[in-house]
């Protein structure tokens, strides 16, 4: 699972009310403004979810109000026909005055971007009677335009979407008809050659396709913990028009003797890292970067020596799938800290040059910023010394990287004597299950007894990544503190421990002496056990490496009590005006703050937690600017009126 919430209680049983615009005159938008779309999931091929529009502004954002809101009709708490619940993460695109997304049954979907109706739905009839490992998720849609087709020609521009069941599917962007000419009658099937996929639901593609030249990138999620060499995690590029393979990357590590027990039918390597998060492009250096997670299972893998691409960002020379340089942000990773965010590509300044840098945030909090077409570090990375393991048979690290600059944006020490709760016996309670956990700050290796593991595997940072504003020169990244148990068990013990915890993690990571039991630690009265906030909202100047400001991010009202910072789940996106928006805390709200300072400027309800990053535009000369997020909630947050189906657009009025 690449997210994973505990049942947090009261704290996400909260509601947190819209704020009012104030009454005024109706805005009118400046009859020249341009154009402006947001082309790629994350804006612009490199992620940097940064907007040039500056018409909402601190001054007038208590005017921001609903301008339409469309429903998707698609979603599952997992308890009906569909066994998988659903998770409405999407970001729209923007392009040809036309407003893209996909839903978490895999339907594509056109809206006129002003008013919200619908112009087209596309409805690839995904299975959906699979247990998804990750999910019923599609986080969006690439675009490409064929220039070589003469304007008003059918799939010139087309639309491409991997789904939940591994299909890739090329749509005409103006009909939503599959192009013809690409793969079987516009779909290629990307489950042939990557192993013996066991179940429906192990292998699942839930971000959208990379984009380069005449490319379609894609990588995929695999089901974690569940056996050794589970499928592939191979990286396949496929050719835009016709849908033919042009090149594949194996993740395995240079020095891998295949045989026929560790490889699929066309050679690729088993149960290596996979690239589930969506990937970056550097269309003018012939470059993709790609972010990968460990291989599997992820908490105990012996003499396995899978790891030399795992937890790291690796240069891809677009045309050819050929390395250009990897850099590892954890070393034989066993905490399930893959790298889960689409790498940011940024201009920083550097005295009067400008130097091409990528940006990698983190489960850990930590940020690598990195030379682009090096890979070398920007500011100063150490190796120090981490705890060691006392289970038999188990390989670690004896470093691990630490970046000195920018600052950790999460917490990195958690002791008994911190122990948090609303009330004494919860402090105690809490206090007494941190003792008895293995702690030797993080890195401490899974165990027998149980280690405590802070920050968990969901972040620090996640999947939302950041957003950058390249003439401030600062990053914005969401995070969260929460901590996690790991606890080893033997592997024969497997149904005794499903039979002792219900309603906890129980994975039998088949093929190894053991299996893994995760929770979070929680007081009697359902709440974390580390102090909060739980989530944050941080501001980094990329130039100095400095930590601008962080601040809670959400708030619960627990009776007369209110506990700022909470778990979150997406991403920011900021405007040229110098504000930010953010949804992703669970109290169903989106949210303004200065980018400057910090400040929350302006909240407004949405109809379910806007777990998903927002994004903005103006579609035409003269239009206004829209602020459209998804408020889907969170499928396995178990709470009343948490899920949602809407795609929900602000402007001012």
């Amino acid at each position: 699972m690449r997210l994973i919430w505990g049942v947090v209680g009261l704290l996400l049983a909260i509601f947190c009310g819209a704020c009012d615009p104030s009454a005024s005159a109706p805005f009118v938008p400046r009859p020249d403004a341009p154009v402006s779309p947001w082309s790629a999931y994350g804006g612009d091929e490199g992620g940097q979810r940064h907007s040039p529009l500056s018409e909402i502004t601190r001054d007038n954002v208590n005017r921001l109000a609903i301008a339409w809101e469309y429903h998707t009709g698609d979603l599952s708490d997992g308890t009906g026909d569909i066994p998988s619940t659903s998770a409405f993460q999407a970001t729209p695109i923007m392009v040809d005055q036309t407003l893209y997304f996909c839903t978490p049954f895999n339907r594509v979907i056109a809206l006129d971007p002003e008013t919200g109706q619908e112009r087209w739905t596309y409805d690839p009839h995904t299975d959906l009677s699979g247990q998804y490992a990750n999910q019923l998720v599609c986080r969006g849609v690439s675009s490409w335009l064929d220039a070589d087709r003469p304007a008003g020609a059918a799939c010139r521009r087309r639309i491409f979407t991997a789904t939940n069941d591994a299909r890739l599917i090329a749509l005409d962007a103006a009909t939503g008809t599959p192009c013809a000419d690409f793969g079987d009658t516009g779909v290629v099937d990307l489950n042939p050659g990557v192993g013996d996929i066991r179940w429906l639901g192990e292998y699942q593609v839930t971000s959208p396709p990379a984009i380069v030249h005449d490319l379609v990138i894609v990588g995929s999620a695999v089901a974690d913990n569940v056996r050794v060499n589970p499928p592939s995690g191979v990286v396949r590029a496929w050719d835009a028009r016709t849908g033919k393979l042009r090149w594949s990357w194996d993740l395995a590590p240079p020095d891998f003797v295949p045989s026929p027990d560790n490889t699929g039918s066309v050679g690729y390597a088993l149960g290596t890292p996979n690239v589930w998060a969506p990937m970056s492009v550097d269309t003018r250096r012939d470059l993709v970067f790609v972010p990968t997670g460990n291989p599997s299972p992820d908490y105990f893998r012996g003499d396995s020596n899978l790891d030399y691409y795992g937890s790291a960002v690796v240069a891809l020379r677009a045309s050819t799938g050929r390395v250009v340089w990897h850099y590892q942000t954890v070393h034989r990773d066993l905490w399930d800290f893959d790298v889960p965010a689409q790498p940011a590509l940024v201009s920083l300044r550097r005295g009067d040059q400008a130097v091409p840098a990528l940006v990698q945030t983190t489960k850990m909090g930590f940020v690598f910023v990195l030379h682009r077409e090096t890979g070398r570090p920007l500011f100063e990375i150490e190796e120090r010394p981490v705890p060691q393991g006392r289970v038999p048979g188990e390989r670690l690290s004896p470093t691990q990287p630490f970046p000195l600059k920018p600052p950790p944006l999460a917490g990195l020490d958690l002791r008994p004597e911190q122990a948090w709760g609303l009330t004494r016996l919860d402090r105690v309670v809490c206090r007494d299950k941190l003792k008895a956990l293995r702690w030797e700050g993080m890195y401490t290796p899974p165990s027998r007894e149980g280690t405590l593991m802070y920050p968990g595997n969901a972040g620090g940072s996640n999947w939302g990544s950041v957003a950058f504003d390249p003439e401030r020169q600062l990053l914005i990244a969401n995070t969260q503190d929460l901590p996690w148990i790991v606890r080893l068990f033997a592997a024969e013990d497997y149904e005794r421990e499903r039979a002792a915890h219900p309603g906890v993690e129980i994975a039998p990571q088949r093929g190894m002496p053991y299996g893994l039991h995760r929770e979070m630690p929680l007081s009697p009265l359902g709440l974390p056990c580390n102090p909060p906030p739980w989530g944050s909202l941080a501001a980094v100047d990329l130039v100095s490496g400095e930590l601008r400001w962080q601040e809670p991010l959400g708030i619960a009202r627990l009776g007369p009590l209110a506990l700022e910072g909470l778990p979150n789940a997406g991403g920011p996106l900021v405007i040229g005006s110098g504000l930010i928006f953010i949804g992703a805390t669970f109290d169903n709200s989106l949210r303004a703050f200065d980018l400057e300072t910090g400040e929350e400027v302006w909240r407004a309800g949405l109809p379910a937690g806007g777990q998903a990053t927002p994004m903005t535009y103006r579609s035409r000369t003269g239009g206004k600017q829209y602020v459209v997020i998804a408020a889907g909630g969170y499928g396995r947050v178990d709470l009343p009126g948490n899920l949602g189906d809407a795609l929900v657009a602000f402007a001012l009025e």
